[in-house]
């Protein structure tokens, strides 16, 4: 990478960022699935900030055991700690702690990184979670092993307490609310559940604002489906619908691109053209408050299958892009973010689609 790493320098010249750090992640066997949700979470600036608090807080304990929070920490103080600007690193700690932790990524063979996400982020709140925990039960551990989790608040709710609010619950946390109204006494059940993100159905040549729409669309339950209420005390038709309660600082959005057909008996890739833009606003809330998003990492499945393919990522940083693919890194466009939307065709060659999409709060300016 010596002579690709001094050309993005070179590419990047004067405007290369203070401080920043763009190095590639070394491969070993089919770990693309894992290089490109970390360069996503590396520069999920929030996130990065937090962990790398984290890692300052917690270095001075040599005793503490190894953990997926600890390795991730190490890696991520390890790439903005390097003399040099560009380069390549080798997570191998990483990995293999990965591979001890989860038998699911133990074999070389192709991963689905959404599900290596979704795993990651509840097993770093889960960690932080039993940290803070304890430290709470150990009243005298020092303020500074106290604070090291960041900055936690527990919110006091009433009767029933709540598991604690990490920063990993911060960054990316938000509430869904499940209404159903019942057909009868049109009373309106809540239903509150927390998301780290969000899967969406996909429609060829759609967008993101209508796979929105549809996740909050009206759906009626009768026949089979019909609604316990709880007035009425029986079965009623009722009409169901998601909104979002709280919405997240960062928004991650899952495209399905994986469908089980029948018919095949397994999973195909779909390849649908689904339009995602660099600035988002989310309409589908419960208190129609539209707070926008700004794209900033785009994570891309390239392949024609589930079972084969490779991983690369796109993110944005200091107002650049960057493409990542293992061990290369390259200054790119804003313009290659619309060849990832995916294909009008269904049979046409390209095969290069989004798959995870990364997106940060924008504060609004009055």
């Amino acid at each position: 990478m010596g002579a690709a790493s001094s050309r993005l320098e070179k590419a990047l010249g004067e405007q290369f960022p203070e401080g920043e750090r763009y190095f590639g992640l070394e491969n070993f066997g089919n770990t693309c699935y894992c290089n490109s949700v970390l360069q996503a979470l590396y520069f999920c600036v929030p996130f990065r900030e937090q962990l790398l608090e984290y890692y300052a807080n917690n270095k001075s304990a040599s005793d503490g055991e190894e953990n997926m929070l600890t390795c991730l920490a190490d890696l991520f103080s390890q790439i903005s700690n390097q003399k040099k600007k560009t380069g390549v690193i080798a997570p191998k700690r990483f990995i293999q702690r990965l591979k001890k932790q989860n038998e699911l990524f133990r074999s070389y063979m192709h991963q689905d990184a959404h599900e290596f996400l979704n795993f990651l982020l509840n097993e770093l709140a889960d960690i932080l979670e039993k940290e803070c925990k304890a430290n709470k039960e150990t009243p005298q551990n020092s303020s500074s092993n106290k604070s090291s989790n960041g900055p936690i608040n527990g919110q006091p709710n009433g009767s029933h307490k709540e598991p604690e609010t990490t920063w990993v619950h911060k960054c990316f946390q938000g509430i869904l609310t499940n209404q159903t109204k019942c057909l009868r006494c049109e009373t309106v059940t809540d239903r509150d559940e927390t998301f780290l993100d969000l899967s969406l159905d996909i429609e060829q040549n759609s967008s993101i604002t209508s796979c929105l729409k549809n996740f909050s669309s009206t759906e009626t339950l009768n026949a089979e489906d019909k609604f316990f209420c709880d007035k009425c005390c029986s079965l009623q038709e009722a009409q169901k619908r998601m909104k979002i309660k709280k919405q997240p600082n960062i928004l991650v959005i899952h495209l399905k691109r994986f469908k089980y057909i029948e018919q095949l008996g397994r999973y195909k890739k779909l390849t649908y053209r689904v339009v995602f833009p660099l600035e988002l606003k989310l309409m589908n809330t419960v208190d129609n408050s539209d707070l926008e998003y700004s794209l900033f990492a785009v994570l891309v499945h390239v392949g024609s299958g589930p079972n084969h393919g490779h991983y690369i990522s796109v993110v944005k940083s200091h107002n650049h892009w960057l493409f990542f693919d293992d061990e290369t890194v390259e200054m790119t466009d804003e313009s290659m973010v619309q060849t990832f939307f995916g294909s009008a065709q269904e049979f046409s060659g390209n095969t290069d689609n989004g798959y995870i999409l990364f997106y940060e709060s924008v504060a609004k300016t009055s």
